[in-house]
């Protein structure tokens, strides 16, 4: 039986892009029937007395929602930019993954 629950949701692809203090996963997973949907999850850690946990909050989109999703989450982000805040210059936190420790003013040297 958990045999099959772990069959059940089988991760394709996954992607995850680090913002801040949260980091977001992308993944696409496959149900028994062979269809795809896509999870995209917001993970933060937070500190509590003896510790730190990571508290996730999990959308679940399907393939017939691709398109509508997409759609509404540009005209949003349209909106905020060219309605909001006109005159942020929404490039400069376009940076590549190597760069963000330095922005963020880590520059400690790190080995591998």
């Amino acid at each position: 039986m958990e045999e099959n629950k772990d069959k059940e949701h089988v991760e394709i692809y996954s992607k995850r892009v680090k913002a801040g203090k949260r980091t977001y996963f992308f993944d696409i997973k496959s149900t028994r029937s062979n269809d795809y949907y896509l999870t995209i999850t917001e993970s933060k850690k937070r500190f509590k007395d003896d510790g730190f946990f990571y508290e996730k909050h999990k959308i679940f989109l399907y393939k017939e929602d691709f398109g509508k999703f997409l759609e509404a989450l540009q005209q949003t982000i349209d909106h905020v930019k060219t309605e909001l805040l006109p005159d942020v210059d929404f490039d400069k936190f376009n940076q590549p993954a190597e760069e963000e420790n330095t922005a963020s003013g880590d520059t400690e040297l790190k080995w591998e």
